[in-house]
């Protein structure tokens, strides 16, 4: 299983992981071959990427959390956002029925709990997890998916950070709702496909403000902001959005680590770089020497130093052997250059 940009993927290509549509429903099933049909549907929900198994590596990638769980999460936000934003149209409506919205509220807000709960059960169950997926999304449901994976990325930053539970369950349900204030925001701002003026941009920087005075009624939201804010960005980043592409995720990383001790809190980027996998098995890396090779192991700490098969030799004098393994841990020489999407 690898992630690649929908551009290079083709018929006879297998999908690799289930696309689901905004509601949650299964629209197309992994194992399925790809043809020009569903290449040019998966294109038009604006799904800009997939994971596709093929002869460099079949073995599946495992979600943090189950797909269904992630399904349902991202359900439960949706129709939390959608709450919240009817109420906001109310708030100005002086026959309001107070006691009436306010019972609804606290319906989502619950519904929240039990999702950030089974969320936290799921990853503290498993050991020395690592972030290693970049999740499907949709440009339509762009929003939800990413309050989720945000979620979900400093859930996995929490557990390493020996978090207590309390302090998981604080810190997930800050997660959750951080992006809250979006529902806020006019939607011509939020999903305009161009770069946004200084006085959009201005607008849309006001969400944390008004997320942040719309909930502070209803509960006490005390995140350890510092996990979120890294969670956020590398999300952000490896996501297509209106007006950016994504980045690769071995890119989100190198900005993170650049703005580590200026944007980040530099201990907070020191665990987030053990905990993520910006080459996980499957995928096609460019070595300094020229080579091209899948990327066969991940080293727990050493994440962007993986074990490399070289499937195509470089040019230069230093290059492998089509065949030859290299583990980047003990050839301290040999770096990866950039991530390949095609041999």
């Amino acid at each position: 299983m690898r992630l690649l940009p929908i551009e290079f993927a083709k018929p006879g290509d297998f999908l690799a992981k289930t696309i689901f549509d905004n509601d949650g429903r299964i629209l197309l099933r992994e194992g399925v071959a790809l043809t020009d049909f569903y290449l040019t549907s998966i294109r038009r929900l604006q799904i800009f990427s997939i994971y596709i198994s093929d002869e460099y590596n079949e073995a599946e990638i495992e979600d943090v959390i189950k797909p269904e769980l992630r399904q349902h999460a991202i359900k439960a936000i949706k129709e939390a956002f959608y709450s919240f934003e009817k109420y906001s149209l109310y708030s100005t409506n002086t026959n309001i029925d107070e006691k009436k919205v306010s019972k609804e509220k606290r319906t989502y807000f619950d519904s929240i709990g039990n999702i950030a709960k089974e969320i936290i059960d799921e990853i503290i169950s498993k050991k020395n997890v690592m972030i290693n997926l970049v999740d499907i999304k949709s440009m339509d449901n762009y929003t939800y998916q990413h309050s989720v994976n945000v979620a979900v990325l400093s859930l996995v930053l929490g557990v390493q950070l020996q978090l207590n539970q309390n302090e998981l369950y604080t810190l997930c349900i800050g997660a959750l709702l951080h992006d809250i204030g979006k529902t806020l925001i006019p939607k011509q701002i939020i999903l305009k496909p161009g770069p946004l003026t200084d006085e959009e941009y201005k607008t849309i920087k006001e969400h944390t403000t008004k997320g942040y005075d719309f909930l502070k009624g209803c509960l006490e939201i005390s995140a350890p902001a510092r996990i979120v804010a890294i969670a956020d960005v590398y999300d952000a980043l490896t996501s297509h959005r209106p007006y950016s592409k994504a980045m690769c995720p071995n890119d989100a990383v190198e900005y993170i680590f650049s703005h580590g001790d200026t944007q980040f809190d530099y201990e907070m980027v020191k665990v987030f770089s053990k905990a993520v996998v910006p080459y996980p098995p499957g995928t096609l890396v460019k070595l300094s020497t020229g080579d091209i090779g899948v990327v066969m192991a991940v080293f727990p700490n050493f994440a962007l130093r993986p074990q490399v098969k070289i499937i195509k030799k470089g040019k230069n004098s230093n290059s492998n052997e089509v065949g030859t393994t290299v583990s980047l841990i003990s050839q301290l020489d040999i770096v990866i250059k950039n991530i390949e999407f095609a041999v």
